[in-house]
C-alpha cells in the first residue's frame, strides 16, 4: 500500500449546499449525510487515514453551507476552512488553502464520493493516484465512461471523486469562486499534463435521491443493515436503519435516518425517511 509522503497534503470538499438532494439536506449537509450508517465525511477521512493522512496539519476540510454542523462533526480531526458568504466552489475552495497548502502536492477529495473498493480502503484506488507521481502533473480518479466522448469526461472516463493536484497549479488559485474542471483539470489536460488513474470499484456520487439510495443498498450488501441502538418491531428488507431509530412498520430498498420513526402500518419502500415527518423518494 502507498502511504502519502511527506511533501503530500489532503483537502476534503464539504462546502457545498447539496441542491439535488433536498430536501434531505435542508436539514443536514451533504457530507454529513449517512451511508451505510456513517456520515460520507468520516468515510472520505477514513480513506485519508489509510494513506497516513491524518490531522490538522496534514488534512483540511472547508465548510461553508451548515457549516457549524461540520465544524462540530470534524472537532479536531483536521484544519477547518469556514468560507464566509456563499461556497466557494472546488478551485476556490481549495485557494482560500493556499496558505495551509504552502508548496505541498495536495490529495483533493469530494466528501460527498462514495468509494466501495475491492479491497479494505484505501485500497487500490487513491493510493493508486499516489504511486510514481512526478509532483508535476494532475492525476484524476476515474472509471471508463459510458459513451467515451461525452461532455464531463477526461481521456474517456468520468471523475470519481478524487484528483492530487500540484503546488506549481494551486498557488495561483484564487480564494474567489471557480471549479477545478476550467481552472486546473482542463488547461492541464490541454498542455499534455492530465492523467487519468482507473479506479476498479464501485462508485456513486450519491448527489440526487436516487444515487444516495443506491450506495446505501450497496453498502448493505445482500441483506440489510441495522445500527444495534434502533429499535425495529417491524419488517426491514434489504434497507439501512441508522442509530436510535424506531421501526414498527415496514421498511425495503429505504434508508431510515438515525433518530428517524417509522410507524406501525407504514410502508416505506424506495425512498428516504428522515425525522418523524420528511420522506424523500428515490424516484
Amino acid at each position: 500500500m502507498t502511504a502519502a509522503p511527506e511533501g503530500i497534503c489532503a483537502v476534503v470538499l464539504a462546502a457545498g449546499e447539496g441542491t439535488r438532494l433536498r430536501p434531505l439536506t435542508e436539514r443536514v449537509p451533504k457530507a454529513l449525510c449517512p451511508v451505510g450508517n456513517v456520515p460520507l465525511l468520516d468515510r472520505a477521512l477514513g480513506r485519508l487515514a489509510g494513506l497516513g493522512l491524518t490531522g490538522p496539519r496534514r488534512v483540511a476540510v472547508n465548510a461553508c453551507y451548515l457549516a457549524d454542523q461540520v465544524v462540530a462533526h470534524v472537532g479536531d480531526r483536521a484544519h477547518l476552512s469556514v468560507e464566509p458568504g456563499d461556497p466557494l466552489g472546488t478551485a476556490g475552495g481549495v485557494g482560500n488553502l493556499r496558505d495551509w497548502i504552502a508548496g505541498r502536492g495536495v490529495l483533493v477529495g469530494n466528501a460527498d464520493a462514495y468509494l466501495a473498493d475491492p479491497q479494505a480502503p484505501p485500497g487500490p484506488d487513491v493510493a493508486a493516484l499516489l504511486a510514481g507521481w512526478d509532483g508535476r502533473s494532475v492525476r484524476l480518479l476515474g472509471q471508463p465512461a459510458a459513451d467515451p466522448a461525452a461532455p464531463g469526461t477526461f481521456d474517456g472516463h468520468r471523475f470519481t471523486g478524487f484528483s492530487l493536484l500540484p503546488w506549481r497549479l494551486v498557488r495561483d488559485l484564487p480564494a474567489t469562486f471557480g471549479d477545478l474542471v476550467r481552472a486546473v483539470w482542463r488547461p492541464a489536460e490541454a498542455a499534455g499534463a492530465l492523467e487519468v488513474v482507473a479506479y476498479p470499484g464501485t462508485f456513486y456520487d450519491t448527489g440526487t435521491p436516487a444515487d444516495y439510495l443506491a450506495a446505501n443498498l450497496y453498502a448493505a450488501g445482500d441483506g440489510s443493515l441495522v445500527d444495534p441502538t434502533a429499535m425495529v418491531t417491524g419488517r426491514v428488507r434489504h434497507a439501512v436503519v441508522g442509530a436510535g431509530a424506531v421501526v414498527d412498520g415496514e421498511v425495503e430498498r429505504a434508508v431510515v435516518w438515525p433518530g428517524a420513526t417509522v410507524g406501525a402500518g407504514e410502508r416505506l419502500r424506495d425512498a428516504v425517511r428522515a425525522g418523524a415527518d420528511l420522506t424523500v423518494p428515490a424516484g
